[in-house]
């Protein structure tokens, strides 16, 4: 798990920096693992939460933060550093089981236990906050935390997480088939044999350097 706090010069920050996070995995736990690149190429290892405002982003960007709920957090970050730290550190730690848990079953392998725990640990807190409430014409689903609370948006993360763990598109987790991305994504295809968590990235790249290959070998 990244230590955010001895490896950043600020990790409280609350700003928006302007960075746009990739969210097009097709589940919300899975839109979250992603919040790093390359994770298994240790010298291009990119960490993309890398300071609290990153978070409230990440919520804003995923549309389960509103932007009333956005300015507060960033307020009480800015009142409370230690907590947005503390919320930085959790908001990682749930990512890290999150992503340790469906890479696995991504590669056919079994869940790691230390994982599940974790996640099991999390969800009573998490769930504990759903709410029914009035939605239009109808009742939904909403979740209301504690205002002390700074990283609210775990709740839906852990809860996308759960409900993807128990729904019939587990077969359908992919990991990206590049030797350099490692993002998770859902196959949502047909035929079930999509390879990239995005085409017009990954699979260009890949094809960009089949041709490079193709071209250099009939070079010689």
């Amino acid at each position: 798990m990244s230590d955010l706090v001895n490896v950043l010069p600020d990790p409280a920050s609350a700003a928006n920096d302007g960075y746009r996070f990739g969210l097009d995995a097709g589940n919300l736990a899975l839109d979250f693992a992603n919040t790093v690149s390359r994770r298994e190429a240790p010298d291009e290892n990119r960490e993309r939460m890398t300071h609290y405002g990153r978070l409230i982003s990440w919520g804003l960007e995923a549309g389960i933060t509103t932007d009333k709920e956005g300015e507060r957090l960033r307020g009480e970050a800015k009142r409370r550093p230690r907590a947005a730290v503390a919320a930085l550190r959790r908001a990682v730690a749930v990512r890290e089981a999150v992503f340790s848990l469906f890479v696995a079953l991504a590669r056919g392998e079994r869940a790691p236990a230390e994982a599940l725990n974790a996640i099991n640990a999390a969800l009573p807190e998490a769930l504990g906050a759903l709410r029914v409430g009035p939605g239009g014409d109808a009742f939904a689903w909403r979740f209301v935390h504690d205002g002390a609370d700074l990283a609210p948006m775990l709740s839906p993360v852990l809860r996308a997480a759960a409900d993807l763990l128990t729904s019939a598109d587990l077969p359908r987790i992919r990991e990206c088939g590049s030797d350099t991305c490692f993002w998770l994504f859902l196959d949502r295809s047909k035929n079930g044999t999509r390879r990239w968590c995005d085409m017009k990235v990954c699979g260009n790249r890949a094809k960009a350097r089949r041709h490079y290959h193709r071209e250099k070998s009939s070079a010689h």
